[in-house]
């Protein structure tokens, strides 16, 4: 029996050629990116690190590129397909999960809900600033007590005779809160859950910064301390009550983070990858034993297949048929693939994997 050679070869960083899933748009886009963030983010990612921060001047960089709401039409904002979203969203991962995590943030949970539910003077007033990164925004929904339970937040909005709110109470763990220009936050009211905007110089709203994290220290976090603020009528957010505002916003950033899991995840193989074929033990690189090459492999089609997952979602919301059941799926696997990827990759690299 006659064996055929083959007639491709097997590229390690893209063994299912996956690249054959995108039109040219598609990879121009994150081509685009790519190059962005090997320009911009991984040569100054290991001093934001150290220090604990993200410059908000990358905003505007951002910006520039058509990152910010760029899955959102109109008013600024780019019109990109939901596939490319995610695709933007994997690249910046790749160089790190503080600079997706801005880009999330800024589109998905702070400029979406205006876009979706806002009156046309709030799409007006915040959507091109923040589509520019001239305004930054950020998603107030988390308490101190009520994390995986937000219908149980204590923050609440009580409209005064004149028309007025007054809102009281604190949110945790907030992206980009202490050099936001808007918060989008959810309180409860005397009609169920609203959604507030609120311009962070109102008398009343604080947002101290949370410092000493040791997880996505190239990110500022904040609590936002809303303490008697007083909002015009207009505030609230006319085209939505109960908890769908909210969490049709979680489902949003969920999709972008799905997609960013695969980027942490083949950034940490490529690194492994690169680092076996360097290291040298025992007089030949350790790539060269099986338990390497073991530790190698799984980590490669456990991104593939991340990969794989995270573009079946992007097809199904652009043509419209992606649940949030769907949306979870992608995001409890992938988040799970990605930190076992890391593991791997810090067992490939030893001591040299915590620098």
């Amino acid at each position: 029996m006659s064996h055929q050679p083959l007639s491709h070869q097997v590229n390690p960083r893209d063994v299912l050629a996956l690249d054959a899933l995108l039109n040219q748009d598609e990879v121009l886009l994150r081509d685009t990116v790519r190059r962005f963030v090997g320009d911009r983010i991984l040569p100054e990612v290991a001093d934001w690190y150290e220090r604990g921060t993200f410059p908000k001047e990358m905003a505007l960089e951002f910006g520039r590129l058509g990152l910010l709401g760029m899955h959102l039409e109109g008013y600024g904002c780019a019109g990109t397909s939901a596939t490319a979203y995610g695709l933007a969203c994997l690249e910046l991962e790749a160089g790190d999960s503080g600079a997706r995590s801005f880009v999330s943030v800024q589109g998905s949970l702070a400029m979406f809900p205006i876009w979706a539910f806002g009156s046309e003077d709030q799409k007006q007033r915040w959507l091109p600033a923040m589509a520019t990164g001239e305004a930054i925004g950020c998603f107030g929904l988390t308490e101190p007590d009520s994390g995986s339970d937000p219908s149980s937040m204590r923050t609440f909005a009580k409209q005064q005779p004149g028309g007025d709110w007054i809102l009281n109470g604190t949110k945790m763990w907030i992206t980009n809160g202490s050099v936001a220009d808007v918060a989008v936050v959810w309180a409860g009211t005397d009609d169920g859950v609203r959604g507030f905007v609120v311009p962070t110089d109102t008398p009343g709203f604080s947002a101290p910064e949370i410092h000493r994290k040791v997880s996505l220290r190239a990110s500022i976090t904040s609590e936002l301390v809303m303490d008697n603020v007083r909002l015009p009528a207009d505030a609230v957010l006319p085209g939505v009550r109960g908890m769908k505002g909210p969490l049709s916003c979680l489902n949003e950033a969920r999709f972008g983070i799905l997609f960013g899991a695969c980027g942490a995840a083949r950034a940490c193989y490529e690194a492994a990858l690169d680092y076996a074929g360097e290291r040298v033990q025992f007089d030949r690189p350790i790539s060269s034993f099986q338990l390497t090459q073991r530790k190698l492999v799984e980590m490669m089609v456990a991104v593939q297949r991340g990969t794989v997952v995270a573009m079946h979602l992007g097809r199904m919301k652009d043509a419209g048929t992606l649940a949030t059941p769907h949306v979870s799926f992608g995001k409890m696997d992938n988040v799970a693939m990605a930190r076992e990827v890391a593991g791997n990759a810090r067992s490939v690299l030893g001591a040299n994997g915590i620098t």
